[in-house]
């Protein structure tokens, strides 16, 4: 009999903590609710004690999220498993997730403690917690740097105090998959009391390995996974949910296993965190890239016309890619335009509908066709938008070989009309010149990316910036069909985004 595979999902946590994959509480709701469609079986919500935000935002998934499990992160002190049970005891399932590290290079150089005082310290931590919940799970940080047999006393101590779930963490990604692999194996026959526990694995992207290292840990004996959609995470990235969801899926004569994952949800996913946080899949990427089911040579696509399984060892409708599309346009209804969202992963209220459809039927009389990019640009600018502080009322741009780029905007400010004109080097200085002096920002614009998000000469173009003042990071998107416009938006989004920040400093990201 197969075994399962328990998914669990840290995209709202390690994946959101990295550097430019920022939320705000109405984005990570909406990617929660398509967590809870794809059916992870943990979503690990944040990391309730590093914000007041993250609490917040923490809280409202918990209450919201009632078909899977929601675990907060804690570090071993009573103060974080209170702010970490704070943000969940209202979920359906909740589980605190306690971690410390276990490595001698962290030991030394980071906790100032003996291996003594780090399992005292664990053991604390877990019986405290075990207070409020029996679904405890602990990670040993820097696992795969620890010494085997601490590593096997740690999470021996850490079951008896009450742990369900033990973790190890390929924290830095410097394990390879042969090591990794018998790590785990020397680990389970030296802990007496694994038996007792669900053992799972953390792998990070550092070489390249967290996929096959995962791989590596089940076929071992891990039987649960932790993964983020799109594979995002501190520095290289975590695992990638959906490599190891479709390899358990496509090699099952080699991995014996299965996974309560819906697949047909995983392209949606993929492509809502791409537009929440602005950062587009690599084409190439594997299973959600835009190129992981195209073929060019001429040799490839002869193949693939006599028989798909010459190039293709998945289908795509099996990750919710159809080749189909249901073509969106002034004359498609309220239901077709309701089902269009909802492939895209939005299930939104009928409120949100009804505003939502008479936007789409403005744009859908100035275009022959919308297509799947147009209705999530409608999503984030009508649904996921923080209030405005500034609004883009005019704009207007001279620019080229014989002239001194020049930008005229006029922007609302909290109802009263404010119009300057900049220059710059160019057409997107010149405007940003423009706006940061009427703004009277100090932002530093850390960030700058162009993407076309449809086809054909009127295409959607989609611009990113992230911005930083004061220590406090944001992003803003904006898109057009002129480049200019959408550069526009994007950087008066940003700014709104810092606006909001500063009158609620409880929100600001400080993880």
């Amino acid at each position: 009999m197969k075994e399962k595979i328990i998914i669990f999902d840290t995209t709202l946590r390690d994946g959101e903590q990295s550097p430019g994959y920022s939320m705000n509480t109405a984005e990570k709701m909406h990617l929660a609710a398509q967590l809870e469609k794809l059916r992870v079986d943990i979503l690990e919500a944040g990391f309730p004690s590093s914000s007041e935000g993250d609490f917040q935002a923490v809280q409202m998934i918990a209450k919201k999220i009632r078909n899977i499990e929601v675990a907060a992160l804690a570090r071993t002190s009573e103060k974080d498993v209170d702010a970490a049970w704070g943000s969940i005891k209202e979920a359906a399932n909740p589980r605190i997730h306690l971690f410390i590290a276990t490595s001698d290079i962290h030991l030394k150089h980071k906790l100032k403690m003996d291996r003594n005082q780090v399992i005292n310290k664990a053991v604390e931590a877990i019986k405290y917690a075990k207070q409020f919940t029996n679904n405890i799970e602990f990670s040993a940080e820097d696992g795969s740097r620890t010494d085997r047999d601490f590593l096997s006393r740690i999470f021996e101590a850490a079951i008896s105090a009450g742990a369900t779930t033990v973790n190890l963490p390929d924290t830095v990604g410097y394990a390879i998959p042969d090591e990794f692999a018998d790590l785990i194996t020397y680990v389970k026959s030296h802990t007496p009391n694994i038996g007792k526990a669900i053992f799972s694995v953390h792998c990070h992207n550092d070489l390249g390995l967290a996929t096959a290292n995962t791989l590596a840990g089940i076929n071992a004996g891990a039987r649960q996974v932790e993964v983020t959609v799109n594979g995002i995470g501190e520095r290289a990235g975590n695992t990638s949910l959906e490599e190891v969801v479709m390899s358990l899926h496509t090699r099952r004569n080699y991995l014996p296993y299965f996974s309560n994952i819906n697949t047909k949800e995983i392209y949606p996913s993929s492509h809502l965190l791409a537009m929440i946080t602005g950062t587009p899949v690599q084409p190439n990427k594997a299973i959600v890239g835009a190129n992981a089911f195209a073929h060019e040579a001429g040799i490839h696509q002869d193949g693939v016309l006599k028989n798909k399984t010459t190039y293709e060892i998945m289908e795509p409708a099996t990750i919710g890619l159809e080749t189909n599309r249901l073509v969106m346009g002034k004359h498609s209804g309220r239901h077709a335009f309701r089902n269009s969202l909802k492939k895209l992963g939005y299930d939104l209220p009928e409120s949100d509908i009804n505003r939502l459809f008479k936007k789409f039927k403005e744009l859908a009389d100035k275009r022959k066709e919308i297509v799947d990019e147009d209705l999530e640009v409608l999503v984030a600018e009508e649904i996921l938008k923080v209030p405005d502080t500034y609004r883009l009322k005019y704009l207007n741009v001279i620019s080229g070989t014989a002239t001194v780029p020049t930008a005229t905007v006029q922007l609302e400010i909290e109802g009263k009309l404010e119009q300057k004109a900049g220059f710059g080097v160019g057409p997107v200085d010149s405007t940003f010149n423009t706006i940061a002096k009427i703004t009277g920002t100090e932002s530093k614009l850390l960030r700058f990316t162009i993407d076309s998000l449809t086809g054909g000469t009127d295409a959607q173009g989609g611009v990113t910036v992230r911005l930083e003042e004061k220590g406090v990071q944001t992003i803003g998107k904006g898109t057009d069909p002129d480049i200019i416009v959408a550069s526009a938006k994007a950087y008066i989004n940003g700014l709104n985004r810092l606006e909001h920040l500063k009158r609620k400093p409880s929100l600001q990201n400080n993880k």
